[in-house]
């Protein structure tokens, strides 16, 4: 694929099909490159992933993610996101981030979640590293060790507590801006304000699930409105000005 492409792999899970698809607008609506979207579907994915869902999962994508650099070819860059998040800027700063001493940069959170459960009564486990590989800028040359047989085999914390690199070394960091955790973090906090954030990432629950819907949470205002110009069509009576 041509180098200019801005590869993006974004996790896909029936149960919230919605915060997907907004997303993808989301990230189309402000870039200023050329994108190539993979959908990690499992479905899509069983004759390279064949391990049953583990009850720990709390999503459907919670270890397809580490399939991309192997989808990608083991060539070029790629950025793996989960589906509960919402780009509020120009998807190419975060490419233009990649520095290529390390196999994968992430935001490199320390932090215990407040709540217990989440989203559908989801059990909210806590373990080192956690959310780390919710955001992913992958350096897909160094990460040749995620073949499909170390994904099917490996276990959930030697996956995403990147136990299949050499070092940890080769784990870089990105900014705190590039995965908000919403309702975890304070404005202010690492020094991001409600301005300076560039991916607003919905992991207790976002406002398309009823149960978060009527709660006052940050950038609801703004993800409504992504997902009503993703539902958008110009019918053919109507005047409505051009608006992405």
């Amino acid at each position: 694929m041509n180098s200019n492409v801005l590869t993006i792999g974004v996790g896909y899970d029936k149960v919230e099909s919605t915060a997907w698809h907004t997303l993808i607008h989301s990230i189309m609506a402000k870039s200023t490159r050329p994108l190539a979207f993979i959908p990690i579907k499992r479905k899509n994915l069983i004759s390279i992933y064949t391990r049953p869902r583990d009850p720990k999962q709390s999503n459907d994508f919670s270890f397809t993610r580490f399939l991309l650099p192997y989808l990608c070819g083991y060539q070029g860059q790629s950025l793996f996101m989960d589906c509960d998040m919402l780009v509020r800027t120009d998807i190419t700063e975060l490419f233009d981030l990649f520095d290529k001493q390390y196999a994968v940069q992430v935001v490199k959170h320390d932090y215990s979640p407040s709540d217990q459960v989440k989203y559908l009564g989801t059990v909210q486990y806590t373990y080192p590293k956690k959310n780390w590989s919710s955001v992913m800028l992958f350096n897909n040359e160094q990460c040749t060790a995620l073949t499909p047989e170390y994904v099917n085999t490996a276990s959930g914390l030697e996956l995403h507590q990147f136990k299949w690199l050499e070092s940890a070394g080769l784990v870089g960091e990105l900014p705190l801006a590039w995965n908000w955790l919403v309702g975890e973090y304070p404005f202010g906090y690492g020094g991001v304000e409600k301005d300076n954030v560039k991916n607003a990432h919905f992991t207790i629950g976002g406002p398309y699930f009823l149960e978060y819907a009527k709660q006052d949470i940050d950038f609801s205002v703004d993800w409504f409105h992504a997902h009503a110009m993703m539902d958008f069509c110009r019918q053919r009576y109507e005047l409505i000005e051009d608006e992405e």
